[in-house]
């Protein structure tokens, strides 16, 4: 068999399960086909599992190859726009159905962990560390947003507080959300995959889907294979290439990199978090970090638009980590890699139906650890009958990007460079 191979990344030395799937090299027939083995497919697959359904996952690479795995591993509540937007751009209705949702995904997670006993290093707590003043005024509203929407989980820190939980001097305060928390994104999704399976499920990785043929029935065709089943769950992400065009012009793929360092000693891990939560800073082009569960620092950050890979990532991110902790100068960097989310135009998650049965989620924008889980359950319910969240997201319009594809690039990097400057500006 062929090995593909993940990327170079600390989750992928450190995976619990190496084991390769077999590839597709028949045709074959289920109830419910998924498209791509992230965060998104697995959720929905296993799901679905769950409700009995007969259920193959067709992975084109690896499972948990893109951002599902190689992300910052943090457990972020809501979306990437948050409720007020929505209510803003969409109405009160929508703000507030969506709303009873936004907290969802990080329940899901903890209850699949908990039922499949996943081993995936779950730490509690995350905290948004504000910059300036006025990201704490923001990060005071947001805490009083979400108790709005009836999420009463966090508490809003002083310059003080919150050096009891980040060993740095470079944050004027924040907001700790304690139902929060990190994970290793990779084991949890292998954890997850291996649950579906345990279900009956199965997963074909190295089977690249090349087209659907739509019908009453659909047609999943991969390079040496097929999957004709009811209905099709696609997943791809950031990583779908032609299955979904019209979709594909109303997105954009965006990198972000990520380094870890060497193991490092435990007085060290306490001067730098404390507590063990995971950090998000709030800017609009953030800082992410937090420890990993051998005691490491995981520290991510820049954004490469239309999914160019960077030379070198650690001259980004190192100088990054070092203005928040420039005692880390003489570590050793033992990964470097880069991954790609999905970036829509309102940075909301795109929903989707064509034809009835065959289900889309994509676009999570940067916020995709809980949202994709929130995605797979939501699909699993409308697909059984219970449509009415699904509806909610894909009631939400979903607008191409100005120019198309040619041009979306320089536009985002220009609107990046234009919140760049606001962020060192503090306005």
């Amino acid at each position: 068999m062929n090995h593909v191979s993940h990327t170079g990344s600390y989750y992928a030395a450190s995976a619990n399960d190496k084991v390769q799937r077999s590839k597709l090299t028949e045709d074959i027939t289920a109830d419910i086909c998924v498209v791509g083995s992230g965060f998104t497919g697995l959720s929905s697959a296993l799901h679905l599992a769950e409700k009995g359904f007969k259920v193959v996952v067709v992975e084109g690479s690896r499972i948990g190859f893109g951002a599902s795995g190689r992300n910052g591993g943090q457990l972020v509540n809501s979306y990437s726009r948050d409720m007020d937007f929505i209510e803003r751009n969409y109405g009160k209705h929508v703000s507030t159905e969506m709303g009873q949702m936004a907290f969802e995904g990080s329940r899901i997670i903890k209850r699949l962990i908990n039922d499949y006993d996943i081993k995936c290093d779950l730490r509690p707590g995350g905290v948004f560390a504000a910059c300036n003043s006025k990201q704490l005024d923001e990060m005071a509203e947001k805490q009083k947003l979400w108790a709005k929407h009836g999420y009463h989980e966090t508490e809003l820190l002083s310059a003080s507080d919150i050096q009891n939980h980040v060993g740095t001097e470079r944050y004027v305060g924040g907001l700790l959300d304690k139902a929060g928390g990190h994970i290793h994104p990779l084991n949890l999704a292998l954890g997850e995959a291996a649950a579906f399976e345990k279900l009956g499920g199965i997963i074909y990785e190295d089977s690249i889907v090349v087209d659907i043929v739509h019908g009453k029935k659909a047609v999943i065709k991969t390079d040496s294979g097929s999957v004709t089943a009811d209905f099709v769950v696609v997943a791809g992400n950031a990583y779908l290439e032609g299955l979904l065009p019209k979709q594909q012009k109303q997105s954009m793929p965006c990198g972000t990199q990520i380094i870890t360092t060497e193991v490092l000693p435990e007085a060290m891990q306490k001067q730098l978090l404390p507590t063990d939560v995971c950090v998000e800073d709030c800017n609009y082009l953030l800082d992410y970090f937090r420890l990993s569960g051998d005691g490491r620092l995981i520290y991510g950050g820049g954004t490469t638009y239309g999914a160019r890979e960077p030379s070198k990532i650690e001259s980004i991110i190192i100088p990054k980590m070092l203005k928040t902790f420039p005692q880390l100068k003489d570590v050793k960097i033992d990964y470097a890699w880069t991954g790609n989310f999905l970036l829509t135009l309102m940075r909301l998650p795109q929903f989707g139906r064509i034809n009835d049965n065959v289900y889309y989620a994509q676009g999570y924008s940067g916020h995709g650890v809980t949202s994709t889980h929130l995605a797979g359950k939501v699909i699993a319910d409308a697909i059984t009958g219970q449509a009415e969240r699904f509806d909610v997201f894909a009631g939400l319009p979903q607008y191409p990007f100005p120019g198309g594809r040619l041009f979306k690039t320089p536009y985002t990097a220009m609107g990046a460079w234009y919140y760049q400057m606001r962020d060192k500006l503090g306005i």
